[in-house]
């Protein structure tokens, strides 16, 4: 049995997740989706000092706190971000990465910063129209409960060691349909690394709804 943390990108909270939840489960193993502090049932907590040590330590906290010194770490987009901070932070507790279609950070960058043009005016525009210290979404297709995102944790750099680089089991999912995708640049760089492995699926971005048969086959395989 393995022990899998779900982090989901923003305005999402873990229930965003529960397609690939529910088959985890079915398979035998431990599962924990993640809602990041200032998002969705954690919308309360959202403040001006949510960045993203804070969506860090909310995960860092968890494996603490259930005692979890196994985990396979997935991260659907911005999660990407959170699920490296936390590798890099307490790599004797994480026995694998999965980015689900997500930013890899380097040392010292941001989700603004390795975004495309496209999405960084989406993010300005998200936050100029939240109340300053906030994202909204605009797309009209967002899952109605959507909400709110922390524009701090967009922002910030993350800071890696390289401590991470301790965990073998690394894998990316590109999901080559994306339009407009900020993860291109990323996807090269990845495909090519023997340190990696890399799933190609012929969907867009939102692989809980467009390939949950393929996104658990993926996941479950990341133990199998």
């Amino acid at each position: 049995m393995a022990t899998f943390v779900l982090v989901p990108g923003v305005l999402h909270g873990g229930w965003w997740y529960r397609p690939l939840t529910e088959g985890l489960r079915a398979a035998g193993h431990e599962v924990h989706p993640v809602t990041l502090s200032g998002v969705s049932e954690r919308g309360h907590l959202n403040n001006g000092a949510i960045n993203l040590d804070t969506h860090v330590q909310d995960v860092v906290g968890l494996l603490e706190a259930e005692r979890i010194d196994d985990a396979v770490l997935v991260g659907h987009s911005y999660g990407g971000m959170v699920i490296s901070g936390v590798a890099d932070r307490v790599p004797e507790r994480v026995c694998a990465l999965l980015y689900a279609d997500a930013f890899v950070p380097r040392d010292g960058e941001s989700a603004h910063g390795i975004a495309n043009e496209l999405w960084k005016q989406r993010y300005l525009a998200g936050a100029a129209a939240g109340n300053g210290h906030t994202m909204v979404g605009l797309h009209p297709a967002l899952d109605p409960r959507a909400t709110v995102h922390p524009m701090a944790a967009l922002l910030q750099p993350v800071r890696l060691t390289g401590a991470a680089d301790s965990v073998a089991r690394r894998v990316y999912i590109h999901a080559e349909r994306f339009e407009g995708t900020p993860f291109l640049d990323t996807y090269g760089r990845l495909r090519d690394d023997p340190a990696w492995t890399v799933h190609v699926l012929p969907v867009g971005h939102d692989l809980i709804q467009e390939a949950p048969e393929e996104f658990l086959k993926v996941t479950l395989a990341t133990v199998g």
